[in-house]
């Protein structure tokens, strides 16, 4: 894909970022997955954003935003992310369809791949492989990652993917991480500007570091999968986003905020989705 760039103007030093992912929207408006109402968790989630006391300058959107990849589904995550009045920015999950997305959700142009803001550039990663569930970048991304990386050694960077790039301790979803990522580490370690690894797919918080590289998993906008879990089971805590204020020093802060007051069901004992 093009190497796309866009450089944004913040009213701070600060850079806040808001992430949400896997929305899952089914092709029709109410739609559910394993019992819940993906546009209505959805419509909840954003209600933080709104409420919240800072505006954030941007929203990462990393994945899964639709469950099947219907165009109807693409149209109402657009609806809904562009009434936030926020710029915001995609990258495909692999339950995504790439076409659609760049047609629906990218009006046709090509996936925004380098966000430059403040001090900070934000890298957005394609982790997905055609017809599998589990990731993989690829010698084409991982040139794509250490070109732009190196194009902005002044700035901090956080990379962005769909795909968890290490271990969670979800035997499950550990089969599903990023196939090359040791290939991806070592292209971060050319880059000492780079402070973070986020992405979505695993439906939980998750929050490690790696030789000083923050990596961080975020919930979803609806169902959640249960932390260290061997097989597939479903979380009680409510859907979510995460967080992030990137300092001009390279530090970064973040948190998970959740749905509050609000019985958002789901089916408890589902073995599994598709």
């Amino acid at each position: 894909m093009t190497d796309t760039r866009v450089d944004l103007a913040i009213a701070g030093s600060c850079v806040r970022v808001v992430q949400v992912t896997d929305t899952h929207l089914e092709e029709r408006r109410g739609g559910t997955l394993l019992g819940m109402d993906t546009d209505a968790s959805l419509a909840h989630v954003l209600d933080l954003v709104r409420d919240a006391p800072l505006r954030p300058d941007l929203l990462l959107a990393t994945g899964d935003l639709a469950n099947h990849g219907a165009e109807a589904a693409y149209v109402r995550v657009r609806e809904s992310f562009d009434a936030l009045g926020l710029p915001w920015f995609w990258l495909p999950g692999n339950h995504d369809a790439g076409a659609l997305m760049h047609g629906v959700i990218g009006r046709g142009r090509p996936m925004i791949r380098s966000i430059c803001a403040g001090s900070w550039q934000i890298v957005m990663l394609d982790s997905t492989v055609a017809g599998q569930v589990g990731g993989s970048l690829g010698a084409d991304e991982l040139a794509l990652l250490d070109r732009l990386l190196g194009a902005e050694p002044a700035r901090h960077a956080l990379v962005c993917l769909h795909h968890q790039p290490v271990a969670i301790g979800c035997a499950w979803l550990d089969e599903q991480m990023v196939a090359d990522a040791d290939a991806l580490f070592a292209v971060l370690a050319r880059h000492p500007q780079a402070r973070a690894l986020l992405w979505g797919h695993v439906h939980q918080e998750f929050s490690a570091e790696r030789a000083g590289l923050r990596l961080l998993g975020s919930p979803s906008s609806c169902i959640q999968f249960a932390p260290c879990s061997e097989g597939f089971r479903l979380d009680e805590q409510a859907p979510g986003l995460r967080w992030l204020e990137l300092h001009p020093d390279g530090r970064l802060e973040t948190r998970v905020e959740r749905v509050s007051g609000v019985e958002l069901g789901y089916d408890r004992h589902s073995a599994g989705y598709l």
